[in-house]
């Protein structure tokens, strides 16, 4: 086979190989999930659902005064805060399903709120931060 030919089929090759190994062009937010306490473990995994791989719980207390908690007819300030990774296509659904589960569940009111993630470092967390799994480690 020619020189010609070899080099050719090398870079289709490539090309392909290219192909298969690409992440998905889909950006990635920072979801904040602002619930009660007793609350937490229910919206983790509802967050979980719309492919979620990463998740970070810390612990909070409310602001608000004794005497504004009374007005509000509010006792609990125990919150928790969700920090999950989700990809932009799937947020619009996200915080519909949030929003709907804030108004319809018992002692489930909550805030939800994103923050664009503007880079992640490496082919591979950015992967397994988007539940992409298709991404594979190139050799070197």
């Amino acid at each position: 086979m020619p020189d010609k030919f070899k080099i050719k089929e090398k870079r289709k090759a490539v090309k392909t190989a290219a192909n298969t190994n690409t992440v998905t062009s889909n950006r990635l937010e920072l979801l904040v999930t602002v619930v009660a306490r007793s609350k937490a473990e229910y919206y983790t995994d509802l967050i979980q659902s719309f492919d979620v791989n990463m998740q970070t719980v810390a612990l909070a207390n409310g602001t608000a005064d004794a005497k504004t908690l009374r007005y509000l007819g509010l006792t609990d300030t125990e919150k928790v805060v969700i920090l999950s990774i989700i990809q932009e296509n799937k947020l619009p659904d996200a915080l519909h399903t949030l929003e709907e589960k804030f108004n319809t569940v018992k002692n489930g009111k909550g805030i939800a709120f994103t923050i664009s993630v503007t880079s992640v470092i490496g082919k591979l967390l950015f992967g397994f931060l988007s539940n992409n799994k298709t991404v594979v480690k190139e050799d070197k």
